[in-house]
């Protein structure tokens, strides 16, 4: 299905009603939309798969349609409690997925204005608690795609600003490049009402504040994330992909990274990144196939580290040892210092 995970058709969803399908979440990981990155990480699979099925199961529990239905073991969906090892599987309700067509070098989304439900909205939305230094936010504003006013700010923000208020930013979602947009436009290419807008921003606050809450029980700072939503049959909001883990967010503690975002600033001192950057600015479309580098792998004990902290998180924030002989998040990340 993509470039960290993978989809298991079990049912396929219809106009009518939505199909079931299993993720199977992988040791695989991505950075600046490349795609498989030279390493595997070790446990990060069903890290990511146990720390997603305690959010939904949380955000269920407040009457939240999610499109989870459970963990799978034995080949049977159970509940976070039921299990007894980590699985990397999960088991979910499947909306279907309309590509918009692309045509005359843009996307045409005209098809989604006759969409009732049922169906993947074509958009990311992403929430700001603070600005780090890497936060795309900043390349925008240099490059005059956006000014502060955009942002509900007064003044040209500054690296690691704690806002007053989370910025809530919206993506496309089904194209080879995601492309920043204004509401307006957002509203426009999925033909959401005013109505299905406003609770679309709210449901984002929400996730935002149970991940926030959850993650400060740990000493962990959550600086932004992201969630995926699309329509039931009966056009009701439903969360969709996985929530909350450390592939979704960004998380730190003390001012240092704690998500994958350790091994975005370790790329981002390479010669790949700084191609990566180039093949962009030439050609959005095509920037991959153009790039003149390709990563290098990580150096061996940190891609260890940055095992051992996916596997920390999610035996601290849901409370159970899953792995075991792990050490505390608060020492693997004083050695990771170290190496940023």
């Amino acid at each position: 299905m993509g470039s960290v995970k993978d989809l298991n058709i079990l049912k396929r969803a219809t106009l009518e009603n939505p199909g079931q399908a299993r993720f199977f979440f992988s040791n695989r990981y991505s950075v600046f939309d490349w795609g498989e990155m030279p390493d595997h990480i070790s446990f990060k699979g069903a890290s990511i798969a146990l720390l997603g099925a305690h959010f939904f199961e949380k955000l269920e529990g407040r009457g939240i349609p999610t499109h989870y239905i459970g963990l799978v073991e034995e080949e049977k969906a159970k509940k976070l409690s039921e299990i007894k090892k980590p699985t990397s599987t999960m088991e979910i309700k499947l909306l279907r997925v309309i590509n918009p067509e692309f045509k005359d070098d843009q996307y045409d989304y005209s098809i989604y204005q006759k969409e009732k439900g049922n169906f993947l909205i074509p958009l990311e939305v992403i929430y700001r608690n603070y600005l780090p230094p890497g936060s795309s936010v900043f390349k925008r504003l240099k490059d005059g795609e956006i000014k502060p006013q955009d942002l509900g700010l007064d003044s040209e923000p500054r690296p690691n600003q704690e806002l007053d208020a989370p910025i809530l930013d919206v993506s496309t979602k089904l194209e080879i490049t995601d492309r920043y947009l204004t509401w307006v436009e957002a509203q426009q290419i999925s033909g959401l009402n005013d109505e299905e807008i406003i609770e679309l921003k709210n449901l984002t606050n929400t996730v935002n504040d149970l991940i926030t809450d959850e993650f400060s029980k740990i000493g962990l700072v959550n600086e932004d994330g992201k969630i995926e939503v699309g329509f039931d049959r009966e056009r009701r909001l439903m969360l969709v992909d996985v929530l909350g883990t450390l592939d979704e967010c960004r998380f730190t503690f003390d001012g240092l990274p704690v998500s994958k975002e350790i091994a975005r600033v370790y790329y981002r001192n390479t010669a790949w990144y700084q191609a990566v950057e180039e093949a962009k600015n030439k050609d959005r479309q095509r920037w991959k196939e153009i790039c003149r580098l390709t990563p290098e792998p990580l150096p061996p004990r940190l891609k260890l580290l940055i095992s051992q902290i996916y596997c920390a998180c999610t035996n601290e924030i849901t409370e159970k040892e899953w792995f075991k002989d792990v050490p505390s998040l608060k020492e693997i990340l004083k050695e990771i210092r170290n190496f940023l």
